[in-house]
């Protein structure tokens, strides 16, 4: 029992944070669950429902601040939701899932720790069609192989290079997420698929910290303190997958 409150705890904070920046938060659920032991078989359906659940809060709550913007997100999804479907049937070795995961977190961190965060443009740049339909392949490839949304990787690219302010990138990462975890979960369902016994409450808490989190990320200023806390985390559980 205290190992599974010490999870839920776990599980709340990761998609507290995630959801401030727009993400549904499966990297962090994924590292949570691969450290404690949790058989790779349960851990990739179960990180992309949640991701599904706390994604769709985040998007929520940006789009109603009037933050989404169609022009940016439709080049990076178009072909990103059918390559996350066709990625969603390639199983990883365990060692390299770690590896590409620990990567994936390095980007999570950064993100979170406001690194691409430049200061706030009034002015954006267009984004080139095909240039967003590369993109999206990639990364919903990706996103499908490792059971992620791909939006910690998309938020800095949209950052670095002035497409998207920050609430729009958080925006339009939150929609991308949601559409490649569904696309990728239908892409698991087609196949055999494990639950654990305790997914409903990881769900509860998961998208009780999303509601917070999205919330307190549309609306008011991030508290950098904690941030820095959760990516100080973070970071040391990336180089345990890379590097262990």
């Amino acid at each position: 029992m205290n190992e599974q409150t010490g999870i839920l705890a776990l599980l709340f904070i990761v998609a507290f944070f995630y959801s401030i920046v727009g993400h549904g938060g499966a990297s962090g659920y994924i590292a949570v669950l691969t450290l404690i032991g949790v058989s790779s078989l349960l851990v990739k359906p179960s990180a992309l429902l949640l991701n599904i659940f706390v994604s769709a809060i985040a998007f929520y709550q940006y789009y109603r601040n009037g933050h989404f913007r169609w022009k940016l997100f439709y080049p990076f999804a178009l072909i990103s939701v059918p390559m996350a479907y066709a990625g969603s049937f390639i199983n990883l070795d365990p060692t390299w899932y770690k590896r590409i995961l620990g990567v994936c977190l390095l980007f999570a961190i950064l993100r979170i720790m406001g690194v691409f965060n430049r200061k706030e443009i009034t002015e954006t740049k267009q984004l080139p069609l095909v240039t967003g339909l590369i993109i999206g392949a990639v990364l919903g490839f990706v996103s499908g192989m490792i059971g992620i949304g791909g939006g910690i990787i998309l938020s800095p690219i949209i950052l670095l290079f002035n497409w998207g302010n920050l609430k729009e990138t958080s925006a339009v990462s939150a929609l991308f997420i949601l559409v490649n975890s569904i696309s990728g979960m239908i892409g698991l369902l087609r196949q055999e698929v494990s639950w654990p016994p305790y997914i409903f409450w990881w769900l509860a808490v998961a998208v009780a910290g999303g509601l917070l989190g999205a919330y307190y990320g549309s609306k008011k200023a991030t508290n950098t303190m904690l941030k820095n806390i959760l990516a100080v985390v973070l970071f040391f559980a990336a180089l345990k997958l890379i590097f262990i």
